[in-house]
């Protein structure tokens, strides 16, 4: 019975979240999908005592779900989704922003979530509520806007038109340029996702800190490529689908890379 309803709050919260913010899962799906992947068989063991048989896209957009909660208790965790630093020059000078922001952001609770998943003396049940959010960090820390710009949202208040519909810089990274080239996420994982050993061991080298200055640039360059009122279609689908890509590609293969490490 209790197996039931954890099954059936995520489903209820998907029906409920669609229709009020109409966010795009498929993203959150092709990280998790890629991470999966690349887990070690001791990463696997563990990952099942905690999760049982399910995926860790099944999990993925949870975070996202339970902003539709009524009571608020989830209201806290909204600023985990995101870091919003001005543009920075360089690595150091990104970093020296990112370690001055004040309360729990993307940054510090990836952290802390990871510590809290590695601590033995966490109960089962908050082990498994850090790994939903974990995975869903993760995967938000590769999508450029995320790690956008306070004065504008991270593109939300930035308004646009894509393929003659409005919505705004935000969505259209969330989820509206993922949408368009119509895969399910089963099958974008399987597109993107790479064998190469040396190109794996690449993409997963380095800090938090780093891959978080990866997605800043990148959103430094969608800043300057997109223009408020703007009108797009093939052509920014052109431009841009390709880091849109690299991005789920380095989501998914840093989850792994984290998850490995504390599992």
């Amino acid at each position: 019975m209790k197996k039931f309803f954890l099954n059936l709050v995520p489903l209820l919260a998907v029906l409920s979240f669609t229709s009020v913010y109409a966010y795009g899962t498929t993203g959150h799906r092709v990280v998790a999908e890629i991470a999966e992947n690349h887990l070690s068989g001791k990463a696997k063991r563990h990952l099942k005592k905690i999760i049982g048989d399910e995926t860790l896209a099944y999990w993925a957009n949870w975070p996202d779900f339970i902003k539709s909660d009524t009571t608020g208790v989830w209201k806290h965790t909204d600023q985990w989704h995101y870091v919003n630093i001005n543009p920075q020059p360089n690595l150091k000078m990104f970093s020296d922003s990112l370690q001055a922001q004040t309360g729990p952001n993307l940054y510090t609770q990836i952290k802390t979530l990871s510590a809290q998943i590695k601590d033995k003396n966490t109960s089962d049940k908050d082990r498994e509520i850090a790994l939903r959010f974990l995975i869903h960090l993760v995967g938000d820390s590769s999508q450029p806007m995320h790690v956008g710009r306070a004065e504008d949202l991270g593109g939300n208040r930035i308004k646009l038109k894509f393929f003659g519909e409005n919505t705004n810089l935000h969505t259209l990274w969330d989820s509206k340029l993922i949408d368009f080239q119509k895969y399910s996420y089963t099958e974008y994982a399987r597109v993107l996702d790479v064998k190469s050993k040396e190109e794996v061991k690449q993409i997963q080298s380095g800090t938090l800190e780093e891959w978080l200055y990866d997605s800043h640039q990148s959103a430094n360059k969608i800043y300057a490529n997109t223009l408020m009122d703007g009108s797009y279609s093939y052509d920014y689908n052109y431009k841009f689908a390709g880091l849109m890509e690299q991005q789920l590609l380095y989501g998914g293969l840093r989850l792994a890379k984290i998850l490995n490490e504390i599992l």
